[in-house]
């Protein structure tokens, strides 16, 4: 009996090996990710003991901070091997860790008035409190105190609602203002267009800490007025981003045919063009946040901005100059540490929101 040989099309063969249950992972992918697992299990734990070691009172307060920093930056590499071998190369834990530090502070800010806080403001009931306690983790001041005997915890926790309000205020006006104007000169064009781009590249030609100091220095020193200030180093920005973005959606084919169907200028500009432009003047507003903090704080640092006993990170910040900072270093660190955290995880979210957003949306409506 002759053998029959029956030739199966490589599209078949393809489409069975697809029907085949998941084939195992190449040998080298394995042995990547256990390498990845065993490094990442190592350096977390050498990160976890470091860390406990360091909060030891029986090591010098230098050897424990550098002891300390050691082990953060062992357990942030162990913590981030073992999430790139348990879910690939999308784990990204710079920005979980953004994002967990922006939800606890923005969660602390809002529920400060009933947490179990050290006093922060009324230096009369601090008479009796030490002043410039050393930090200590399991004491009544964390984190220590100012010349006052107030809380910096408490301090730090209050000046982010302030610094937060401010910068969110500025922002928000921003981007209705500016987001209007600049729908406007890149829906209309022509004259209107020229008059809004010279008065926005006038506005940005100015430095803005000249601008921000003028501005202070007419202006009271009070919440609403420091927004207010902010908000118009945004303006400019948010109005030429609305304007690159109306320019592009003004040709859009849901756009033509809503000027076939007879809409008016003003419901285009509404209902479609707005919508759209809203989600990139959105993802800078993640980035013009940051800036308007530390405008902020440079104001309050200059003495132009909220005024003590109020805090804010920049005034606490101003209470180590001198020869304070050099004996109470904590003083300057404490804020210093908020305002550097904050910014660089709402620069990191910002940025990652651009990146997905990739400038321009389209919303349907």
């Amino acid at each position: 009996m002759s053998e029959t040989t029956i030739e199966m099309p490589a599209d078949t063969t393809t489409a069975l090996d697809d029907a085949r249950p998941e084939a195992v992972a190449e040998p080298s992918d394995v042995g990547e990710r256990r390498n990845l697992y065993r490094a990442g299990a190592v350096l977390t734990v050498v990160g976890v003991l470091a860390v406990g070691l360091g909060l030891t009172p029986s090591l010098i307060t230098v050897a424990r901070v550098l002891v300390i920093l050691a082990g953060l930056v062992a357990l942030y590499m162990g913590v981030r091997r073992l999430g790139l071998a348990r879910f690939g190369s999308d784990f990204d834990l710079s920005f979980i860790l953004s994002c967990a530090w922006l939800a606890v502070l923005i969660t602390m800010a809002l529920l400060a008035p009933l947490m179990p806080l050290a006093e922060h403001e009324d230096t009369a009931k601090t008479l009796t409190s030490a002043s410039y306690a050393q930090p200590s983790l399991f004491s009544t001041h964390p984190l220590g105190t100012n010349n006052f005997g107030l809380d910096l915890l408490a301090r730090s926790i209050y000046g982010a609602r302030y610094s937060l309000a401010v910068a969110l205020s500025a922002v928000l006006l921003g981007m209705i203002v500016g987001g209007a104007i600049g729908i406007v000169a890149g829906y209309f064009g022509g004259k209107i267009d020229r008059i809004v781009g010279v008065l926005t590249n006038s506005l940005l030609a100015v430095p803005s800490l000249i601008l921000l100091i003028a501005l202070a220095s007419v202006l009271e020193p009070n919440l609403r007025n420091i927004s207010f200030a902010l908000s118009i180093l945004a303006i400019p920005t948010m109005a030429r981003i609305a304007r690159a973005n109306t320019l592009v959606f003004s040709q859009r084919e849901f756009v033509l045919a809503a000027r076939a169907m007879g809409a008016t200028r003003l419901r285009v500009m509404l209902r479609e063009i707005a919508p759209n432009v809203a989600l990139p003047l959105a993802s800078m507003g993640m980035v013009l946040i940051s800036a308007m903090i530390v405008a902020e704080a440079s104001l309050s640092f200059l003495g132009l901005g909220i005024q003590p006993p109020t805090p804010t990170w920049g005034n606490m910040i101003s209470e180590g100059q001198g020869t304070v900072f050099e004996q109470h270093p904590h003083i300057v660190w404490v804020p210093g540490l908020f305002l550097f955290l904050t910014v660089f995880s709402l620069n990191l979210v910002g940025e990652k929101a651009q990146k997905r957003t990739g400038g321009t949306r389209e919303v349907k409506l």
